[in-house]
């Protein structure tokens, strides 16, 4: 009788673990959700199985335009729980641009090739799956006292014509304004010129998360630096395919677009 009701306790004590699973982040398209459980237990996002650090946490993306539930699975000893967290759909805005030259709504078909060779470059960066956990840390802006003047998912109609949505949060600053890092990381692609995004830095956060900061004047970081939050890493310019001197930033899962503001607090 004994035996049996020890194996109960364990039992309801593995199922109870199974439970602490902890989430922070809205359940909102675009965002970003971090979560933390036993380092032992293994994770499935949507039948996919993603990391776990040594301290438990553990982390994944909405996509832009997701309309189905997440299903989380945790599993530990054998034993399975699964948490479906419905995602609410948000609201994006149309934003027009006009009297734009023509080169900067449509390039011309001699740069494709070289695009192509950017995007690949950037795509490579994105992918990196290291085991850095400076996810679970709170990200803080890149510039000081600047007024936001693009924001994620909006969508773009450059002189009349409709173009893919807004990815970013965009910065209005000078020219030459210090940039700070958001976040901890290692640089994983600093480059001076991409055809659109001009002076470009990508860091690695971890589990596949990243920042890119773009139209930089300035790179003060390298390939493989690891550099602390605050640390001033560039300077605001106006390279790439821009209108105008700001700071274009971008936050990633992987391939999944996410919105900057989510990880900021400012939605």
């Amino acid at each position: 009788m004994k035996l049996i009701f020890k194996s109960l306790f364990f039992i309801l004590f593995l199922i109870g673990s199974l439970s602490a699973a902890e989430l922070r982040g809205k359940f909102e398209q675009g965002n970003l959700i971090v979560g933390k459980t036993t380092p032992d237990s293994k994770i499935f996002i949507d039948k996919k199985q993603i990391k776990v650090s040594k301290k438990g946490f553990f982390v994944f993306g909405l996509n832009k335009d997701r309309k189905n539930d997440v299903t989380i699975r945790i599993i530990k000893n054998g034993l399975s729980k699964e948490i479906i967290k419905k995602v609410y759909r948000k609201k994006y805005i149309i934003q027009k641009i006009n009297g734009l030259p023509p080169k900067k709504v449509t390039p011309p078909k001699e740069v494709y090739e070289r695009i192509i060779n950017d995007n690949k470059l950037i795509s490579k960066a994105r992918a990196i799956n290291s085991d850095l956990h400076f996810f679970d840390k709170k990200f803080k802006l890149p510039i000081k006292n600047s007024i936001i003047t693009g924001v994620y998912g909006s969508q773009r109609v450059l002189n009349g014509i409709p173009k893919s949505p807004h990815y970013g949060l965009d910065f209005a600053a000078k020219e030459g304004v210090k940039i700070e890092a958001m976040l901890d990381g290692t640089v994983t692609l600093a480059e001076k010129d991409l055809y659109y995004t001009g002076g470009t830095i990508i860091f690695d956060h971890g589990h596949g998360i990243s920042t890119l900061y773009m139209h930089l004047k300035d790179i003060n970081v390298k390939n493989g630096q690891k550099i602390r939050q605050g640390d001033i890493i560039g300077t605001v310019g106006k390279t790439g395919r821009s209108t105008g001197a700001h700071l274009d930033i971008r936050l990633n899962w992987f391939g999944v677009k996410l919105d900057p503001a989510s990880v900021l607090k400012l939605n």
